[in-house]
């Protein structure tokens, strides 16, 4: 039998909340997939009233959807939820990359290079959940180098819900080509402390990231218009 996640006497509603978090961001739970409370369940180590609760957080912040008399699901991007919101996103990252071009140490841009460096080698892996997080992963530390945590916030909040369609498909050898050079450009630009440059690559990054997420989902451009 496999060991719960967490221990029967810590199960609040607030500890689960990151474990079923997490499974969604690393796709084991993905878009469209009909939760199981029973699974859930014995899998965490909780009765059904926490994992309940758990789920209407999730919900508010759109991991979610709840259906009335009949249970939950992982939640789906509507076409008209991308258009509504990568631009915002990526007018977040480009001002915080634009923040992070003033403010940025050496041995931070020195991380993130290292960081692209490793993410180039789980794609040539072909690890694609490894690929991801190092790929979230550049994008947070360009954040973080803005030193403004209120954007930092404002951004967690918006880019969760888009995170587990963004970054958990495999990407076609011409979408992953260009997300390379994508984050090459960035990358050079932010060692460059191109603070302009850098922010208009992350608001045409970000477009280039919203196209992909329509190929995956199926959804055409007069759909989208």
């Amino acid at each position: 039998m496999q060991k719960p996640l967490i221990a029967p006497r810590n199960s609040l509603h607030d500890e689960v909340v990151p474990i079923l978090r997490d499974m969604i961001l690393d796709g084991k739970l993905k878009p469209g997939d009909k939760i199981s409370e029973r699974e859930l369940c014995e899998q965490i180590g909780v009765s059904r009233t926490p994992l309940r609760e758990a789920l209407k957080v999730l919900a508010f912040e759109g991991l979610i959807q709840l259906h009335t008399n009949r249970g939950a699901t992982v939640a789906t991007l509507s076409a008209k939820e991308i258009d509504n919101l990568f631009p915002i996103i990526g007018a977040l990252e480009a001002l915080g990359a634009e923040l992070a071009c003033a403010r940025i140490t050496d041995s931070q841009a020195a991380a993130i290079r290292k960081l692209h460096d490793k993410m180039i080698e789980r794609a040539q892996k072909k690890d694609w959940l490894s690929f991801s997080k190092v790929n979230r992963s550049i994008h947070y530390a360009l954040l973080e180098a803005s030193q403004n945590p209120e954007l930092v916030n404002f951004y967690q909040q918006l880019e969760v819900r888009i995170h587990s369609i963004r970054y958990q498909n495999e990407e076609s050898g011409a979408e992953l080509e260009r997300s390379i050079v994508d984050h090459e450009n960035i990358i050079q630009a932010l060692e460059d402390r191109d603070g302009p440059r850098l922010a208009a690559l992350m608001r045409e990054h970000l477009g280039h990231k919203a196209d992909a997420v329509r190929k995956i989902l199926g959804i055409s451009d007069q759909e989208s218009s």
